[in-house]
């Protein structure tokens, strides 16, 4: 790929400036009361290639644009560009129901916060080096606006992805809990009745064992003793681990005083 040759009389001192391939960065060239502008065009995605803007300003105050005069009018057209992404943002962002379209704002806005950021910088630097040009004044003033814009677009789409995610977090860890509660209680009624159940299923064969004539108080006895085992199986259910055993001083260290070893 090499870099294409407009049809303008560039000084040779800004030609030195230049690669053979592309015109480069954002920036602002000015060398011999010549003004090269190098912008680029919104980008389409993070990654993609970049179209290259090129203005020059000439000693006299003429402004082209691609060799081509109007370069005033295709500023402002990229200025315009600039703030029309900026406001199908704004309103991607009022219209953004869930996590999923805050992530694709952001995945379109961040390029464009980074290609405002540095057409600021170059408008800047243009502005520093020919300081009469009102042209050159509002653009300026136009690029930080834009600048500022995106960056706050893309902060409080940020900061509403990650409120989203943290009202998703909150509700996973409280349906969580409530599991956790649900089987505690489940757990606890086990506890209590498996030990009932096993002995009413025991004595309710239908076999002679020999204690369907006694008296009444070996039923209860024998109610009284399940709960009992019921109690201790809930106890040992719920009884927390031990604590880990606290590791032993290593001998070096011991035979230091309780120093550890230099090194």
């Amino acid at each position: 790929m090499t870099r294409p040759d407009y049809s303008w009389p560039l000084p040779e001192a800004i030609e030195r400036r230049l690669g053979r391939e592309s015109y480069g960065a954002q920036r602002a060239i000015h060398e011999d009361g010549h003004l090269l502008l190098v912008l680029h065009e919104p980008p389409q995605s993070a990654g993609g290639a970049r179209e290259h803007a090129v203005f020059l300003r000439t000693p006299d105050g003429a402004w082209a644009f691609h060799g081509q005069p109007g370069g005033e009018q295709a500023l402002r057209r990229l200025l315009d560009s600039y703030q029309e992404r900026l406001a199908k943002g704004l309103a991607a962002y009022d219209q953004a129901d869930d996590a999923a379209d805050l992530f694709a704002l952001i995945e379109r806005v961040r390029p464009m916060a980074r290609a405002a950021v540095n057409l600021h910088a170059a408008l800047q630097a243009a502005r520093e080096a020919v300081k009469s040009d009102v042209e050159l004044i509002t653009a300026r003033d136009r690029g930080a606006e834009i600048q500022r814009g995106l960056e706050l677009l893309l902060a409080d789409a940020q900061l509403a992805l990650n409120f989203r995610l943290a009202q998703q977090a909150e509700a996973q860890t409280r349906a969580a809990l409530a599991n956790h509660r649900a089987q505690e209680k489940l757990n606890t009624l086990a506890a209590w009745t498996a030990p009932l159940m096993a002995v009413g299923a025991v004595f309710g064969m239908n076999l002679r064992s020999g204690v369907e004539a006694m008296d009444a108080w070996l039923f209860w006895a024998v109610l009284v003793a399940g709960m009992f085992v019921g109690w201790w199986v809930k106890a040992w259910v719920q009884r927390p681990p031990p604590p880990e055993k606290k590791k032993a001083l290593s001998s070096a260290k011991a035979r230091a005083g309780g120093k550890p070893p230099r090194r």
